[in-house]
């Protein structure tokens, strides 16, 4: 009689398990796939942001007076086997520019957004970066007034 009570509460639980334990699994191993993108894209916006301001900080030597450059990028184009995108913005804090780069893992909601401090001189052209293109740069020009012209290509 106690071996059938006993079945009779431990065999759906034992149903309820199996089908539980890989639902878990799954949702577990997802969780750690999106924070591996994210550590991966948040590595890849500090490595294009670190690029931007060096070649702010390049242009706005004196001795170049005017010129444009184009910057090819030493950027993965994929991120675990996905390409991504990003777009940036400028805003003015004080008297310094302060761009705002944002990278998105295409069909995900994995992104990362980094801020790049550059002077009163800089401009930013509002364009698109996408990882997998064979024209993914950056492109600056620096004009006569002084102002430099910062873009993705």
């Amino acid at each position: 009689m106690h071996d059938t009570i006993e079945y009779m509460i431990l065999i759906p639980m034992m149903i309820l398990l199996i089908f539980l334990f890989p639902m878990l699994v799954n949702a577990t191993m997802n969780y750690w796939a999106n924070d591996r993108k994210t550590l991966a894209l948040q590595e890849t916006a500090s490595h294009l942001s670190s690029s931007i301001q060096q070649i702010y900080q390049s242009l706005n030597h004196t001795s170049i007076l005017t010129c444009n450059i184009t910057s090819n990028l030493n950027l993965p184009p994929f991120i675990e086997g996905i390409a991504y995108t990003g777009n940036a913005t400028m805003r003015t804090l004080g008297s310094v520019n302060i761009l705002d780069v944002t990278l998105n893992i295409v069909g995900t909601t994995v992104f990362s957004t980094t801020s790049v401090t550059l002077g009163q001189n800089a401009a930013w052209q509002n364009s698109n970066f996408t990882s997998n293109s064979a024209s993914a740069c950056i492109k600056a020009d620096k004009l006569q007034n002084q102002t430099i012209q910062m873009a993705f290509g």
